[in-house]
């Protein structure tokens, strides 16, 4: 078995945030333009303003600079939003907290800032396994993590049967969207969902 390396958190406070905030911009109107493959180190420090020495110094790889950028304009999308620390609410209706989150995930994802580099890496991480699992771990396991949570509280309320997979059943929820989006089968909307939930919650046998 091959042990990956440790990968060490570069020391954000030696940065200039001026520069930092100008790689991003860079890293992710490029990757939205041009794809992941043609986005190189190059082209981000051009377009930023600054020398590849600069991005060199602060990151590894082009991967971890667009991934550290999206994961910061999520974080910048949270605090507009008011949800940061963001968590599922739990109001005592997990259908309408489900809801909820989906409808602001619908909206993230018809987002400009968000729709375009969010295929460019969603992409990549098909064809490119490396690129896939630093997405994955990095950007979707956090935010699957709040459905667990969130699952799990609602066991514990005896609203789910308690012999229920929280890691599986939030797939009801997040797999159809992101096929939907991914594959462009329809579009995306409120209403499709909130019947989404309501088909996992309630499941599709006469009641």
């Amino acid at each position: 078995m091959v042990t990956k390396p440790v990968r060490q958190i570069p020391d954000t406070s030696r940065r200039s945030e001026r520069s930092r905030r100008a790689i991003y911009d860079a890293a992710l109107a490029l990757v939205g333009e041009v794809g992941y493959p043609k986005t190189t180190i190059e082209g981000i420090a051009a377009r930023a303003g600054v020398g590849k020495q600069t991005i060199y110094r602060w990151w590894g790889s082009k991967a971890d600079v667009l991934l550290e950028a999206f994961l910061d304009l999520s974080a910048q999308a949270a605090r507009e939003a008011g949800q940061e620390p963001y968590a599922i609410p739990d109001t005592g209706d997990l259908a309408a907290d489900i809801k909820a989150v989906l409808r602001a995930t619908v909206d993230q994802l018809k987002d400009p800032r968000f729709e375009a580099p969010s295929r460019a890496l969603a992409a990549e991480g098909v064809v490119n396994e490396q690129v896939g699992r630093e997405f994955m771990t990095q950007l979707m396991e956090p935010a699957l993590q709040l459905y667990v949570d969130r699952l799990r509280a609602a066991q514990e309320a005896g609203q789910v049967r308690p012999e229920i997979d929280p890691r599986i059943a939030l797939e009801f929820f997040v797999s159809p969207l992101a096929q939907r989006w991914l594959q462009y089968t329809g579009p995306i909307s409120y209403d499709y969902t909130d019947t989404l939930v309501d088909y996992a919650l309630y499941g599709l046998a006469p009641r």
